[in-house]
């Protein structure tokens, strides 16, 4: 069974995710860190909020989660691994794992890199990938804990799904990822294209994400690394770009 699926701008620059099964109704968040925009979005959407999903334990994807629960009675899926620095979970979850929203079932994808105890979900009937910091448009998240050899590995096993997977990740970082992308692939003519479909939408204030994984297997530079020396350097680089 499809997830319908909607980004929601919270914070500065972050998206939190609602995911509803058509055919049951049943409903969930990933990565809630601000109330009042997501309680709004909820309200709009029926009031039932069924699920919070987290990818990992930084407060901006998780600090709304206690609030929501209280309010609409959700239950807080998040990673074993972490579950001692995250909201209290009602179900602690890790590679491999099993989870659903009314009928549409997923999986657990390890993932660190950007934290030690990352984690995605994965839908395949979707197919979508929430998937927190640890890839975005045209970029991935940065290594506070995790070795590139982690970040590396996480990203590759992304980059084994179906190409036709949506990518749905936590931030909107995709106009200034592209400045980078462009600086170290100048010669891309499928990130040029990106780069102005980006700064239209951008313009227009419209969300860059989702965005499938096989335009982003042509375009973001972290995924085009052909191994674990080239992605270090390449992400050594990102962090001093400005």
């Amino acid at each position: 069974m499809a997830l319908s699926i909607r980004p929601v701008p919270i914070l500065t620059d972050n998206y939190a995710w609602f995911l509803r099964d058509g055919e049951s109704g049943a409903t969930a968040l990933v990565d809630p860190a601000e109330e009042a925009p997501l309680v709004e979005m909820v309200e709009q959407a029926g009031g039932r909020l069924d699920q919070i999903f987290l990818t990992h334990h930084h407060a901006d994807h998780v600090v709304a989660t206690d609030a929501l629960r209280k309010r609409y009675g959700s239950i807080v899926t998040g990673a074993a691994a972490d579950a001692y620095r995250l909201p209290m979970l009602d179900r602690a979850v890790a590679e491999g794992d099993g989870i659903a929203v009314g009928g549409a079932i997923g999986t657990v994808m390890e993932t660190p890199g950007h934290t030690r105890g990352h984690i995605a979900f994965y839908f395949s009937a979707t197919p979508a990938l929430f998937c927190g910091d640890t890839l975005f448009s045209l970029g991935c998240g940065r290594l506070f804990e995790g070795s590139a050899q982690e970040m590396f590995q996480s990203l590759r096993r992304i980059a084994a799904l179906p190409d036709s997977t949506l990518i749905c990740c936590g931030h909107e970082y995709t106009l200034s990822n592209a400045r980078f992308a462009l600086e170290v692939e100048p010669d891309n003519f499928a990130l040029h294209a990106r780069v102005a479909e980006i700064e239209t939408l951008r313009a227009e204030a419209r969300p860059t994400v989702p965005v499938a994984l096989g335009l982003e297997k042509r375009t973001n530079p972290f995924l085009l690394a052909p191994d674990v020396g080239t992605f270090a350097r390449l992400r050594q680089q990102k962090d001093a770009f400005r």
